[in-house]
């Protein structure tokens, strides 16, 4: 049966027929339709299934704070779970069914549980999953898991098909909001001569102002914004965006956005979704007021719905949501509902004020329409099942005796309405409590604040708390002038837009319905219809001492919900602060946290997927090692050769052959992967004195000095060596891997905490190629290339020069990672190829052989040089390593200092590095742990150490490791049995110096 009206919908074009499918079953809508628009025009009242107790539940709004109406679209790769039927906009094809239910959505097994309801109370799950233990496992457990969630999770085998993007956007004032106050800002700020960005969720402007009716400027609504619409299009300053949310604030004037580009027209090419990255010097949030339901018993039957849907339905859509509608309300507004649904042609039975007195005009215009206007009176509960069949009416301030008995088969109700302060909310911006019109509003003298002090958010018309036409207009034209002069424009002076609109009497807050409501009544009025909270959820929850706001979302559930609460957070608020007997104020608010509505895993994502999910970076000598028998290995997002296998040549000879050619002759090594960032300012060196263990300021310009970094907890988080080059300015190298993360971890101390210190820091990793040129024939090689003195006396060890080798632009280090003769030299990117293949060709009489990660390993654990991620894992700290020499005595402070002075860091028996090797030459395996006397609690074997790196050495021919001991730098010589992966079979191993190769440094130092 088709429920749509035959003439009317501003929004739909009935000549546009839309087939769609629900639950399998074939309906029809039009082009403009939302599914929940849809549905309601085919008399499908039923649409799901609520979580708790799997109560029947029908659309309850119209636009993103519906808690009830989501369903699954789309099938297989385009499945999509808890999509809103208010905001997903028609299109022909598209497939609905809806959720949380079995069998089937008429008849759900599920919903035996409201009749199991009076042991399912608030916060059951904390009480009864305690005791007894052993029924955990067996029944709690697996009960919970099949009953969590609500729609179906998408495939996980399965790939989107849809593809998506982000954009960055840069502007003076962004306007959020495109009702008719934020038109009016945008079009003020703009005139101004600011750039401005003007956003909307929907797809149509103007907000409310058209169904609800008045003139501006002596038009009607629509026509007015289609006016000021088009003037801010022709406007080149002014960009307007549709069907895009403003999904959180954040510090700095920093905005996501969230676009829906083709969800509407999934024919259309292009990606799905769009995340705005948006930074803006001012930001107004005209966001709107969203309007609150009432509380009675049986509010949660399908066909009880807002006052101001059924008014977006009939007027929006050209729907009926049902024959005959009896509204109930404390406020005016309700009013312009029955006065259309009067237009329409519809019954409107009566409308149930709960206020003594009643309204003022609008009560008098429905009155005037014949329309029956009951004042003091209340709903005592509905009756229905699956949709409302009749309401008992009693008196608002008695406890629930009937009075009458009403049919009717849809019920529109209004508490009142709340400004949506979330984004003023997600950046700090403060509340204030308005009794007169019961709800929070932003308030100015709080707001959200830059560093300069200054506040960089405004909040315009009915958000702001003006939810009359013409106060809203007027607050839209002085907040959008108000923010462009913050941006640094001067505003015009234009009168504002004249708005006329019905005036309204006062409302008086009705937090139950009727007052004095008795416990049965109680316990069948619902506050979150998702998650099911009752009224008497929060009264329970409030007598078993949850007096915070926050401990009582938690413990029923409130709020918790897709919606977030948008419906259910005031009128439990309202319904705790009188269980509590406090003032409303005094209770507090839940936090608000972005996102707004919920956005897409694949925004959020955008182009990061496939190929590109993370891209490979490559540096300027990539191509010669493809060409050269590259074994690459991933280290972080670099690729870096592993080895360079020949023809007929195993991973492990090539890896030998690499070894032996660099400590008998000559190698090369594409370092460019190391990180370089560059530390300059007058406070530099205290700055580099503070991320480091050891001193750093009084380092000499021209020389080098190894350093390390650890957390603010004391652990060892990167390690690389630190050259000064002018008087405030260091280059920092780090490893490949924690290139970006150290950079990162420099300026968020320097963000946060030494803010004023003059310091900047630039991540120069890829402005050059690093070639290490190591070797008894290095200096050899680099001596007829030319251009420099790279002599032991002119350059000797850990010390820098600037220079030239063979015409090339160069700053050569005297550094070694492989205990060899060894220059580290950078040269601009853009002529590292070119560097990389004269040192090959120069070098080719030294037998020049390019090494690989695996030799620059196997050659450093030779040397007993530490490698971050082989011998640290997150809870190692410069001591276990033998490395206090690095920690500076004369220093005051550095991060990790006082975290490495706690009692289980200076503990004795942390385990120690030592070398390892093996009575038989073999390579113990990696991770190895060492096996101890005894066993633990969980029956395993002790254990007194482990192995951290391991390697077959081609210049000592036997395996040799480095590992963590037991007081192991006190035990050299002595024996320990290692467990293999098999947990039985031992290998021995002897304790030694971890120094295999060259003790004495002569090689390094030549």
């Amino acid at each position: 049966m088709s429920t749509r009206l035959a003439t009317g919908g501003r929004l739909i074009d009935r000549s546009k027929a839309q087939a769609f499918t629900f639950n399998g079953k074939r309906f029809k809508g039009y082009a403009g339709d939302t599914l929940a628009s849809a549905l309601l025009g085919e008399d499908q009242m039923l649409m799901g299934r609520s979580f708790k107790y799997h109560r029947p539940r029908g659309v309850v709004a119209s636009g993103a704070e519906e808690p009830n109406a989501l369903v699954n679209l789309g099938k297989g790769t385009a499945h999509e779970p808890n999509a809103r039927a208010t905001t997903t906009e028609l299109f022909d094809g598209l497939a609905a069914t809806s959720q949380n239910h079995w069998p089937s959505l008429e008849f759900d097994v599920g919903a035996v549980n409201t009749h199991l309801s009076r042991f399912l109370p608030a916060g059951f799950y904390y009480k009864m999953f305690i005791h007894p233990r052993p029924l955990w496992k067996h029944v709690y457990e697996p009960f919970i898991r099949q009953s969590a969630g609500l729609g179906r999770a998408p495939d996980p085998e399965t790939r989107d098909p849809d593809t998506y993007e982000h954009f960055y956007a840069f502007v003076d004032v962004l306007v959020i909001g495109g009702g008719v106050a934020g038109l009016q800002a945008a079009k003020a700020a703009g005139d101004a001569g600011a750039k401005v960005l003007l956003i909307e969720q929907n797809a149509h402007w103007g907000g409310r102002a058209p169904v609800d009716g008045g003139s501006i400027d002596g038009q009607a609504p629509e026509a007015w914004i289609d006016e000021t619409l088009a003037a801010l299009q022709a406007m080149p300053n002014v960009t307007v965006r549709s069907r895009t949310m403003g999904a959180g604030v954040y510090d700095h004037g920093y905005v996501l956005g969230y676009e829906r580009l083709t969800d509407h027209a999934p024919q259309m090419d292009g990606p799905r979704h769009r995340l705005w990255r948006i930074r803006a010097a001012q930001i107004v949030t005209a966001t709107g007021a969203i309007e609150r339901p009432l509380s009675f018993a049986g509010n949660d039957i399908p066909g009880v719905m807002l006052a101001s849907a059924v008014r977006d339905y009939v007027v929006n859509y050209g729907v009926v949501p049902g024959d005959r509608t009896v509204v109930v309300t404390n406020n005016d507004d309700a009013y312009r509902t029955a006065l259309a649904l009067k237009a329409a042609g519809l019954a409107v039975p009566a409308i149930i004020d709960a206020r003594p007195n009643g309204g003022g005009a609008l009560m008098q215009a429905a009155r005037d329409q014949g329309i029956r206007v009951e004042v003091g009176r209340g709903i005592a509960k509905v009756k229905g099942g699956k949709r409302v069949s009749s309401v008992y009416m009693c008196d608002q301030a008695g406890s629930g005796a009937m009075l009458e008995e009403i049919p009717c088969d849809v019920v529109a109700m209004s508490g009142g309405w709340s400004p949506v302060v979330h984004l003023w909310s997600h950046c700090g911006g403060k509340l204030t409590w308005d009794d007169e019109q019961a709800f929070f509003r932003p308030d100015a003298d709080r707001a959200p604040t830059g560093a300069d002090g200054a506040a960089f958010v405004s909040v315009a018309g009915s958000a702001n708390g003006y939810m009359g036409l013409a106060q809203g207009v007027l607050d839209g034209d002085a907040v959008g002038k108000a923010a462009a002069k913050m941006a640094g424009f001067k505003p015009k002076r234009t009168k504002a837009p004249e708005a006329v609109s019905e005036d309204e009497a006062a409302l008086v807050p009705v937090w139950l319905m009727p007052q004095g409501a008795s416990r049965d009544l109680r316990a069948k009025a619902w506050l979150d219809y998702q998650n099911d909270v009752k009224v008497s959820d929060v009264q329970l929850a409030a007598r078993e001492g949850f007096e915070s706001v926050e401990h009582t979302k938690r413990y029923t559930t409130l709020g918790m919900a897709t919606d977030q609460g948008k419906l259910s957070n005031i009128n439990g608020l309202a319904t705790l602060s009188n269980a509590l007997n406090e003032a409303i104020p005094q209770v507090g608010t839940t936090t608000f946290r972005p996102p707004y509505t919920p956005i897409s895993m694949g925004a959020i994502g955008g182009e990061a997927r496939g190929d590109v999910f993370q891209p490979i970076r490559r540096t300027p000598i990539h191509e010669w090692h493809e060409t050269n028998g590259a074994h690459w290995e991933p280290v972080g997002h670099w690729r870096r050769p592993y080895c360079f296998q020949r023809a007929g040549e195993s991973v492990h000879d090539a890896v030998n052959r690499e070894i032996k050619a660099t400590r008998d002759s000559l190698g090369l090594l594409d370092a460019s992967t190391l990180g370089k960032i560059i530390v300059k300012g007058p406070d530099a060196g205290r700055f580099l004195d503070m991320m480091y263990t050891n001193m750093m300021s009084t380092l000499p310009i021209g020389k080098c000095r190894y350093g390390l970094m650890c957390t603010e907890n004391g652990f060892l988080t990167d390690d690389g060596v630190v050259a000064r080059l002018d008087e405030d300015t260091w280059l920092c190298h780090t490893t490949t891997g924690g290139a970006d993360r150290i950079h990162g971890h420099m300026e968020e101390w320097l963000q946060t905490e030494w803010w004023d210190w003059k310091v900047w820091t630039v991540n120069a990793t890829e402005q050059y190629a690093q070639i290490a040129v190591v070797g008894p024939n290095a200096r050899k090689l680099l001596e007829k290339l030319g251009g420099m003195d790279v002599s032991k006396e002119t350059l000797p060890f850990m010390q820098w020069a600037d220079g030239t080798l063979g015409g090339i632009q160069a700053r050569v280090f005297r550094i070694s990672f492989s205990g060899e003769l060894s220059y580290e030299i950078a040269v601009p990117a853009n002529q590292g190829r070119a560097f990389w293949d004269m040192l090959m060709e120069q070098g080719a009489e030294w037998n020049a052989t390019p090494y690989g990660t695996e030799a620059l390993h196997v050659m450093r654990a030779e040397k007993g040089f530490i490698m971050i991620g082989d011998e640290t894992d997150g809870t190692i700290i410069p001591q276990d390593l033998g490395l206090h020499w690095a920690l500076s005595k004369k220093k005051e402070d550095y991060l990790g200092k006082r975290a490495q002075q706690r009692s289980h860091m200076t503990d004795p028996n942390r385990w120690q590095l030592v070398g390892l090797e093996t009575l038989d030459g073999s390579v113990l395996p990696d991770g190895a742990y060492a096996a101890a006397d005894g066993t633990n609690d969980n029956g395993q074997r002790n254990t007194q150490g482990r192995v951290t790196s391991s390697y077959y050495s081609p210049t000592l021919d036997k395996g040799i490791a480095m590992g963590l001991v037991l007081n192991g730098p006190d035990r050299m010589g002595e024996v320990i049995s290692f467990i293999k992966e098999d947990g039985e079979t031992e290998m021995k191993a002897t304790i030694v110096s971890p120094v295999f190769y060259d003790p004495e440094g002569e090689k390094q130092n030549v």
